[in-house]
């Protein structure tokens, strides 16, 4: 490798440059749509999105793109590359790919009907009206299925839209991975469920006002070691977190003052995502590489800390005072062991994002079967909210009274997000791995928790995670940091173990 930059080099990092600025300036409109952007002005701010997404689509698809990829793959520039230029490449031709074969006006047109159907989505979401959705929906699907096939696929049609978010993986491969986890928890759920010894949650449910969970809820993130000075937090209905750059990385939580489990763990989670953007990096910016690899890594990120640092005994035995200093003597009468065992609570639910650790794979599957059934023409738009609720029934044995609280609770499929739920559950897999590995070198991981000292935990994670950014592959990441490839055992032992001992369940 050469140290020195060749001009056509460098007219191609600063040709990505410029796209990585209108991605950014894409972020920060789609980041104000989801947190006050004021009603009567969405129309207008969608189109100025559409404008920007396609002037990013046309470049990563024109032909001065198509000239630098093919000119720098030639041996006599491919060997004078950077390794960051050589990484570039491959995502740009990556995306050129995915990109190519649609039609412009479809992609701008189809940008405008995800963000207005946002904005629909939550009307209807707050009116329970799946049927004023619909449209919306039925058009976004038709999208889909048409990308799909313009894209082209092997084997399955949804593989197509899983490599947008996991790279490397199939529907083969996750069939296996989501069928053991079912036959795990599914009889893990019956267990808990008739368990006799059931854990007290009255107490969860008091007041708690809503700056004082704000309050709370940034402490923590400082505590995590999220970087404020890079980012901010913010109220949103969906919860989500942000990356603008390493240097400008956001977080959104909602407050529900008649439970503060949402925000607190809302927050917890959306910090591990922010952590991740916030530690790729530095020479990756400007480049398609300063993002995380896949979202199923970034899942892994927000669901350890949520679940493997926020609902662990040892974290809340150093946090629990600082709670109760802020909820206003809600917890005074409530002792430790009560307070764990309540916030660990599981059992069939109806809402994704509030599902306890134990059901919240189930949850996904249920989204994963309903997808792929959409896409391989299985399912209609219209026959989704039945097969959602016979869904839920089926694997979590509760049926939805509304569509608010059935098919219209998520705002993936309104933005259009398809082939990206089964990352949550895969997200949780490579959890387990990576805390399995973490335990090699932070061997009083519990202790550290009880220290209030998460500082090791993040720098593990910058170390064998962050730094890489989208330079290393999903799998890769995942080999290189635990030394094998995707493994659900993991998971299951450690949700079997917790599980039957905060329910006191003998074997």
């Amino acid at each position: 490798m050469t140290s020195e930059i060749t001009t056509n080099e460098q007219d191609f990092l600063d040709y990505v440059k410029k796209i990585s600025h209108y991605t950014e300036a894409a972020g920060l409109i789609a980041w104000d749509l989801r947190t006050g952007a004021p009603r009567k002005g969405a129309a207008q701010r969608s189109e100025v999105l559409g404008s920007i997404s396609s002037e990013v689509f046309r470049m990563s698809t024109s032909s001065e793109m198509k000239s630098y990829l093919t000119s720098l793959r030639q041996e006599s520039e491919w060997t004078q590359l950077t390794d960051i230029s050589k990484a570039t490449v491959v995502e740009c031709e990556n995306q050129l790919i995915k990109y190519e074969n649609i039609p412009p006006e479809e992609f701008k047109d189809y940008v405008v009907l995800t963000s207005n159907a946002e904005v629909a989505w939550e009307s209807a979401k707050n009116d329970g009206d799946f049927k004023s959705f619909q449209p919306y929906l039925e058009k976004i699907v038709a999208y889909n299925r048409k990308y799909v096939d313009w894209k082209g696929y092997e084997g399955n049609k949804y593989n197509a839209l899983l490599d947008d978010y996991e790279p490397g993986l199939t529907v083969d491969i996750i069939d296996d991975v989501f069928g053991k986890l079912k036959e795990a928890l599914v009889p893990l759920v019956k267990q808990v469920t008739e368990a006799k010894d059931q854990p007290e949650t009255d107490f969860l449910f008091k007041h708690f006002p809503a700056d004082k969970q704000e309050a709370l809820s940034r402490e923590i993130l400082e505590n995590m070691q999220y970087d404020f000075a890079a980012g901010r937090l913010d109220r949103t209905v969906h919860p989500f977190a942000i990356g603008l750059n390493p240097g400008d990385v956001r977080v959104t939580t909602k407050y529900d003052e008649s439970d503060f489990r949402t925000a607190v763990f809302g927050t917890i989670h959306e910090g591990g995502h922010a952590l991740y953007e916030q530690n790729i990096d530095e020479k990756y910016i400007g480049t398609p590489l300063c993002t995380g690899t896949s979202m199923g890594i970034h899942e892994s990120q927000s669901l350890f800390w949520e679940n493997f640092v926020g609902r662990n005994f040892a974290f809340w035995e150093k946090y629990y005072d600082l709670l109760k200093k802020y909820s206003e003597n809600q917890f005074d009468d409530v002792d430790l062991e009560t307070f764990y065992r309540g916030i660990n609570v599981a059992g069939p639910s109806l809402i994704r994002i509030e599902a306890d650790e134990m059901t919240y794979s189930l949850h996904i599957i249920v989204r994963y079967e309903l997808e792929k059934a959409l896409i391989n023409g299985e399912l209609e738009v219209a026959d989704l909210p039945q097969a959602w609720n016979d869904k839920m029934e089926e694997m979590l044995g509760v049926r939805p009274s509304n569509d608010s609280e059935g098919v219209l609770q998520d705002v993936h499929w309104p933005s259009g997000a398809f082939g990206y739920f089964p990352s949550y559950a895969l997200g949780y897999v490579y959890a387990a791995q990576l805390k399995k590995a973490m335990l090699h070198d932070i061997a009083d991981y519990d202790n550290k928790l009880r220290q209030g000292d998460l500082a090791p935990i993040k720098e593990w994670f910058t170390k064998h995670v962050h730094q890489y950014g989208k330079s290393k592959k999903p799998l890769e990441i995942l080999k290189d940091a635990t030394g094998e490839g995707i493994n659900p055992e993991h998971l299951i032992n450690y949700l079997q173990e917790k599980y039957r001992e905060v329910y006191k369940i003998d074997l």
